[in-house]
């Protein structure tokens, strides 16, 4: 996707009201918890969203605490949240629905 330029307060605060889940952490981080039946369906979702990042080169930090699992992105390279995150949200978010 290429490196995307930090996204101004306004524009930021309205890409992630348009995300279900999501939620602002602070200035530069957006994060999710999601929640599943077992302990093997998170580690399962946990390789979907590998999967995603690696297709878009766009890591987040997860946390997998038994049955949930937290998921925290920002663009270093940005200095904060860029469009490429609200577009990973949106992409792990599918990967939960469609397959959860």
């Amino acid at each position: 996707m290429g490196k995307m330029e930090k996204m101004p307060p306004a524009s930021a605060d309205e890409a992630i009201a348009a995300l279900d889940g999501w939620e602002r952490e602070d200035e530069k981080w957006i994060r999710r918890s999601y929640r599943f039946k077992t302990f093997p369906d998170a580690v399962s979702f946990v390789n979907r969203v590998a999967a995603i990042a690696e297709e878009m080169v766009h890591h987040p930090f997860i946390s997998i605490d038994y049955k949930k699992v937290t998921l925290r992105l920002t663009s270093w390279h940005a200095g904060g949240l860029t469009e490429l995150d609200m577009v990973s949200a949106r992409r792990y978010n599918e990967a939960y629905t469609t397959e959860s």
